[in-house]
Parts: C-alpha cells; sequence; structure tokens
C-alpha cells in the first residue's frame, strides 16, 4: 500500500531545486544520441591537437555544409552561411537570420587553444650525446604532469622564402614519440622534499628527441647533427628555419572511453574544445534562425585572449560592423542589442579532492551543462558577472528545451578562480554568460568528461541558436 505523500513533502518538491543524474532524465534514446554525438566529438579531437588544426578541422565541417568565405560588400539573404578565417588559428561562422539585424546576434564563443609546451625559437642541442628541445609552457599547467608520457609535435615551420612546412608526428602508432624524463625514486629525495609547484622548473622540460650520432662518429654534436639531418631530409628545414617555426608538443594520446560503462571521454585538450565541438556542431546544424547567429572559435585564450588572434583583439568586432554596414545600421546598435553564451568549461566536483570545493555551488558531472555566473578569483576579479535577466532568460530557455543543466563556480572563495573569453565580449556591450562542460582533471595532460554533458552543451547551443 502505497503512503501518502506528507504536506511537507509535497511542499518540498514544489520549492526545492532538484538534482538528477542527467541518465535518468534523457533515458535509453537520449544516452544513445549522447554516445552517438560523442564519437564524432572524439574523432575531432584526435584531428584537432593544436589551435590552427581545430580551425582547419572546423572549416573542413563548414565548408562541407555549405559555408562561404565572407564578403563585406555582399548582402545576405536569410539563410545564408559564411565564415571568417583569421590567419588560419581562429574562425568566426555565421547564419543569417530573419530577424532585422539591428535586434542583434545570438553569439556562442568557445577557445580552441590548450595547455601544452611550445618550442623555443632555438630549440635544438645536445647533452651528455643525447639531443634535445627546449620549450616553454604554455598556459597554466602543472609541469609534474608533462614528464614521462609519450608526447607528439604538431605545428608548422616557414623557411625564409614563405614556404610553410606542416609538421605532425607522434601520434600515430608506427611513429616516433618524444619524452621529458623525470628522475628515478630512488635519487629523488630532495626532489620529493620539494612542493609540487618546484619539483619540476620551467627549464627542465626539455624534450629527448634522440642519441644517435651521424655517420657513427664521435665528432662534436654528432648527435644534434644526425637529428638535424634527419628532419632537413624529412621537411627540407635547416636549424634557422625554427626561429619562424610554430611548434608544440602535446600529449601523445587519442581521445578513449572511460569507465566500465563507456560514460566517459577521457583525452588532451578538452579544456576548451570540448565547447567549441558543439558549438561548431550547433552553427553547422542552425538552419532559419530567427536572429543572426554566430559561432566564434579563438586562439589564446590560455594565455589572456592577447593576441590578433585572441578575443581581447579586434576581429570579431571588425565581423559584427562588416555586418551591419551591409544591413544599413551600425556596428554599436547591433552588439548592444546582441547575447552571447561564452563557452568554456568549469571544474566538476572530484571526490578526491573535496576541499577546494564548496558543494552547494559546484558543477557536477552527469548533471548536465554548466551555467558560470561569474569567474574571477578573489572578489570576482576579472569576471563580466552576468546579470540576473540574463540568467533568468537562459534558465527559461533550457528548461523549455528539456535540456539537463546545473550552476556552478571554480572552487571556494579565496581558493582560486579563472577566467573565460566572457569578459571581452562584455566590453563589447553585449549580455554575456559562461556555459560549457564541467571536466575533472582540468589542464592536465589528459582530462575527462561527460558524454552525456557535452550533448547537453550542444543542444544547449543549437537552441540558443535557434530561439
Amino acid at each position: 500500500m502505497c503512503e501518502e505523500k506528507s504536506k511537507s513533502d509535497i511542499l518540498k518538491e514544489k520549492l526545492f531545486m532538484k538534482k538528477e543524474h542527467t541518465a535518468v532524465i534523457i533515458g535509453e534514446n537520449g544516452l544513445n544520441d549522447a554516445d552517438s554525438f560523442a564519437e564524432g566529438y572524439m574523432n575531432y579531437l584526435d584531428a584537432s591537437k593544436t589551435e590552427r588544426e581545430a580551425v582547419e578541422q572546423a572549416l573542413l565541417l563548414a565548408k562541407a555544409g555549405g559555408f562561404t568565405e565572407f564578403n563585406k560588400n555582399t548582402r545576405y539573404p536569410t539563410g545564408s552561411k559564411v565564415y571568417v578565417n583569421n590567419r588560419g588559428k581562429s574562425l568566426i561562422l555565421a547564419v543569417i537570420g530573419h530577424k532585422d539585424i539591428r535586434e542583434g546576434v545570438r553569439i556562442a564563443a568557445a577557445h580552441v587553444d590548450a595547455p601544452r609546451l611550445d618550442l623555443k625559437p632555438n630549440p635544438l642541442y645536445e647533452e651528455s650525446e643525447m639531443a634535445y628541445f627546449k620549450t616553454h609552457y604554455y598556459g597554466g599547467i602543472k609541469k609534474y604532469q608533462w614528464t614521462a608520457i609519450p608526447l607528439a609535435l604538431h605545428g608548422v615551420i616557414v623557411k625564409k622564402d614563405g614556404e610553410k612546412v606542416r609538421v605532425n608526428i607522434g601520434d600515430k602508432d608506427d611513429e616516433p614519440k618524444f619524452v621529458i624524463t623525470d628522475l628515478l625514486p630512488h635519487l629523488a629525495a630532495n626532489q620529493m622534499r620539494s612542493t609540487m609547484a618546484e619539483g619540476i622548473k620551467g627549464e627542465t622540460l626539455n624534450i629527448l628527441i634522440g642519441s644517435r650520432p651521424f655517420d657513427n662518429t664521435s665528432a662534436a654534436e654528432s648527435v644534434k647533427l644526425n637529428i638535424m639531418n634527419i628532419l632537413f631530409e624529412k621537411y627540407g628545414v635547416i636549424e634557422e628555419d625554427f626561429l619562424s617555426a610554430e611548434l608544440e608538443a602535446v600529449p601523445a594520446f587519442s581521445a578513449c572511453d572511460i569507465g566500465f560503462d563507456r560514460s566517459l571521454i577521457g583525452a588532451y585538450g578538452h579544456d576548451d574544445r570540448v565547447c567549441a565541438y558543439p558549438a561548431l556542431m550547433a552553427i553547422l546544424d542552425c538552419e532559419d534562425p530567427d536572429y543572426t547567429s554566430v559561432t566564434v572559435l579563438t586562439d589564446k585564450e590560455e594565455t589572456g585572449s592577447e593576441g590578433n588572434t585572441g578575443l581581447d583583439s579586434k576581429y570579431l568586432e571588425y565581423f559584427i560592423w562588416d555586418l551591419a554596414e551591409i544591413y544599413g545600421t551600425d556596428g554599436r546598435e547591433v552588439l548592444s542589442n546582441s547575447k552571447c553564451l561564452s563557452a568554456d568549461v568549469n571544474a566538476a566536483y572530484d571526490p578526491n579532492f573535496p576541499e577546494v570545493y564548496e558543494r552547494r555551488n559546484t558543477c557536477f558531472i552527469n548533471n548536465g551543462v554548466c551555467i558560470t555566473k561569474y569567474t574571477g578569483s578573489r572578489g570576482k576579479g576579472g569576471t563580466s558577472d552576468a546579470s540576473a535577466e540574463f540568467m533568468g532568460e537562459i534558465r527559461s530557455l533550457l528548461d523549455t528545451e528539456g535540456i539537463c543543466w546545473q550552476t556552478g563556480e571554480l572552487g571556494k572563495v579565496d581558493e582560486g578562480g579563472g577566467g573565460t573569453v566572457a569578459k571581452y565580449i562584455a566590453h563589447l556591450n553585449v549580455d554575456v554568460v559562461d556555459l560549457g562542460v564541467p571536466v575533472l582533471s582540468m589542464h592536465a595532460p589528459f582530462e575527462v568528461v561527460s558524454k552525456t554533458d557535452v550533448y547537453m552543451a550542444y543542444r544547449a547551443f543549437l537552441a540558443f541558436f535557434s530561439k
């Protein structure tokens, strides 16, 4: 016999927030859709180890979906799909909507750079008959995590005559890998007494790339010569060409399923390609929207969004101004009426480290896409802090569309904090809030996300564009 609910139970159901595992809400069909979407995302990750590759892959998909290069002298009809490729390292994709552009546009902005090791301009040297590349780490990393793991080398070398040579080696099974060595425990007593931040220093993140001398001789720098000769034969480059190169050392891991139930994805670069891919697929699947819809895949977020391919640059603003001019208005009016989802990740609650999270205000794996009202640190420094009005609008949209979502902040007050591209969008007088996927082991060489959360991000961006 079923017991009747008490008055307090009924009131709790009415007044209290409810949190449920996304799988419970979406059911078997929804899980199948999430798993299918995850397959495409994992393929994208494996082909997009750098910001250049992420833009290149996105552009291939966009062109296949009917996007053409934007021409500021063309008046585009509703439904037109255009792109702007900014130096091969950031990308704008737009679908022209029905409404007068004076009413604003809808923007989803994600970044496609990720923490990594960049080769220094003069990287190659020999020490104790071993050849190395010197590096400078890019973005916030725990340096010790980058030792004793297989690394791949990606990027471009531009020769003096302007020829651009593409480098991509270390990801395939039959290709050599590279590594940063670490001390064995038997000799690491002093190192292990150091703090984790001091145990591995930036200048010791030197990548081992070879150990055999050229022509089996013992001449000075013969190992370096052998490596340089291999590079010359394979790529036609000389040592001086490193001065005009962008070469990145990234983990030589492929994206893979995690867990007996295959519910999670482990990979390098989830931050922030786990939001970039859903935002990309949403704009590709956006047909005939009311508002002109825009996905931005940007560079340089991990180092402050500075530089001409980061969102502290003017390239997005210039695009909106050019678009506005086509339709006889000014960019200021368009931007002031625009709205944006800053598509970036948040730190998922990790039960192994509960002391840095405030459980009531953190996000959880498998609870859906996360809205982050503010980021920043120490008194919300460095954040845009979304308005209550815009938060309410996004809440309503997600609930109406049946999208699983939650809120979160980046750790306890005074514990940490971070930033996203939201504040650079807000500088343009655009309403903006962060919305993205919870991530475990964020900024590590191997991060973890939930497949259902990734799928909810896609649905959220698509709903945002479609309404």
